[in-house]
Parts: C-alpha cells; structure tokens; sequence
C-alpha cells in the first residue's frame, strides 16, 4: 500500500473528550493571522475539515487540532479547532491537547518542572505552563484570553419550556449559559442525548433572537455553544456543553468554565483570586481560576486560568485517496442526531 500523501495524527484526549491533533500533512491555509486562516476555512476551503471530522474517517464525538505555524513571533505553535459544524478560535480541551502533544512528542522542548508553551490561536495568545515530569505531562494551566458577559438573565421564548433565562458570554466563543434545571433535566450520563437535543433546540433559537459580534476579533459572531450548568453540593459547577449536530462535552469545557467564571464575575460573585471546580457529565474536573481583570471593546473582563490534564493514547496516518468517493465526509442520522442536516452546509 503506498501513501504518498498522508496526514499524521496524534491521539489525545483531555478528560475524555478526544482532541486529535494534526502533526503534518496539511495544506498551507492562506492567511496573515490565525483567525484569518480560521475565516477562510469557514468561508472559502473546508475540504480538510470535513475529511478528518466526518465518517468514515472521524466519529461525532471528537474534534482535530489543526497545527500550524504561529504568525506572530512570541508564540512557540499556532492551532485552530476543527469539528464537525467549522473551525472554532479557541478551545481549553483541546489546547490542553495540544499542549500535551506539543511537549511529549518533542516538537516544543520539555523543561522539567515546567515548561511554558505559547499558542497562536485565532482568538489570540494562549499562554500555557504544564507541570512536566519523567517525559510526562501532569497538568497544564492555560491563561485564556480576556472573557466577558455579554448578556445576563436574557429571557428568551420556548415552545418547550415556556419562558427561560440564559446568559450570553465569551470564553474564547461564545456561550449561552443555561442554568439546566429550567429544562427539566439534571447533568446525568442517562440524559446525554436529551440535554444534546435540548442544547440544539436553544442554540437554533437563540440564532433568531440574539446577535453577538466580538468587539476585535472578526468573523466571531455566533453562539457557538449552548452549555447547561447546575451548582453541586461542594460548590462545584457541574456543566454540559452541548455541540452541533446533536453531543456532549466530556470535559468540563474549558472556553465554557472561562464564560461561566466571566458571568459569576460580572455579577460580582466571583473577584480576582477566586478559584471554582467545574465538573463534567462523566465526573472529570477542571480548576478555573479569575487571574487578572482588563477590558476589551468597553467591556469589563476577567482573566482566566483553566487547569487540567491531557493523555496522549496513540497515533494514527490517513491516507489522502484521490479516488476516495468520500473524501468530503458523511453523517447520519443514527449516531450523529436529528440535526445531521445541519452539516451539509459548506462542502468545497
């Protein structure tokens, strides 16, 4: 079998939610800056997306970091998510990831006790220190860009659950924040494929009734996500960020955690200093931290710190086909979800 063109990638997860990360093989992608390469992907080049995030080579329930050469000289790697539905600018379980590949491969030198990678995303600089011992990997702690509030206890209309109130925030997307018992669900691993329908209902009704545009960084302006949140016995946030077509989050989401603290921030109970647990639907935790106050576009923004811990679990090589029939990918229905339909959109 000859491979003549190929991708290479390594198989990483961060408490249990699968983020591959592209090593080599890649096409260049045109643009001066990481979100311009990330706005041509959406706009006008997503064949390498939907080749290595739909079937039959890619499963629903993962995303693949593309990494690409930093455009900007105090960065050490530059990576874009891709999933399913287009590339996102910014993401806490899948730069910690990438940081975790970037270190136990070799491609960025691990210094023990710590090493400090800087990451060019397209939602800006990543600043990230991992705990490093024996070649490994213990943890990494990620500086996320400024995140803000948006949007507090906006009421929207539902035909399902009558008149709901959600907040709207940035974490490095944008989130709606849904605190879950207004649905009439609990963060169970039972109800996974319910809150992911739930999540879809609101996301496709908040696309009709809010509008959100970053104040710098163009080409950001959806709700990329909707994540229901529940406050546990210990203090711990337990949340579920829900992902088009129709998924959960198995990590604790750290873009998620990050405009959640930007909420408890914006209503002053949380201040620089304070520290929060957030819980995944499957137990794993990040520690998210308020680090910093600044201001982006005239809104008061908090500084956060998600930590928490990727596993680099294998490799894998794909072979580019040119006579692959679907080479474009594919979803159905049957493990993707309803709203399947939603990813056809796009194909180039």
């Amino acid at each position: 079998m000859r491979f003549e063109q190929s991708l290479d990638l390594l198989l990483v997860h961060c408490q249990g939610e699968l983020g591959h990360v592209l090593v080599s093989g890649a096409p260049d992608i045109p643009g001066a800056t990481m979100l311009d390469k990330m706005n041509h992907i959406n706009a006008a080049g997503d064949r390498l997306r939907r080749f290595v995030t739909l079937e039959p080579r890619a499963h629903v329930a993962m995303s693949v970091n593309l990494l690409v050469a930093p455009t900007r000289p105090d960065a050490d790697a530059g990576f874009i998510v891709l999933q399913a539905d287009r590339a996102h600018p910014m993401s806490g379980s899948n730069c910690i990831c990438v940081v975790t590949a970037l270190l136990e491969s070799g491609r960025v030198a691990m210094r023990e006790p710590e090493t400090v990678v800087r990451l060019d995303t397209p939602a800006g600089l990543i600043v990230a220190r991992a705990v490093c011992a024996d070649g490994r990997c213990l943890s990494v702690s990620l500086d996320n860009v400024p995140s803000f509030a948006e949007l507090l206890d906006h009421a929207i209309d539902t035909p399902h659950w009558g008149r709901i109130t959600v907040d709207v925030a940035f974490g490095g997307v944008y989130y709606a924040l849904v605190d879950v018992r207004q649905v009439g669900l609990a963060i169970l691993p039972e109800n996974a494929r319910a809150l992911a329908e739930a999540g879809m209902a609101l996301k496709r009704l908040l696309a009709d009734q809010v509008a959100v545009r970053h104040p710098t960084l163009p080409g950001v302006d959806e709700i990329a996500y909707v994540m229901f949140r529940d406050l546990e016995a210990d203090g711990a946030v337990r949340t579920c960020t829900t992902l088009q077509p129709g998924r959960v989050d198995r990590s604790p989401c750290g873009t998620g955690s990050s405009a959640n603290l930007a909420t408890l921030f914006a209503r002053g109970e949380a201040a620089v200093g304070d520290r929060r647990i957030s819980r995944s639907i499957i137990g794993g935790e990040f520690l998210a931290e308020a680090v910093g106050e600044s201001e982006i576009g005239g809104r008061r923004a908090v500084l956060p710190r998600i930590t928490g811990r990727g596993y680099v679990y294998g490799r894998s090589q794909l072979r580019v086909d040119g006579d692959d029939p679907f080479s474009a990918g594919f979803a159905l229905s049957d493990t993707w979800g309803p709203q399947v339909d939603l990813l056809k959109r796009g194909a180039s």
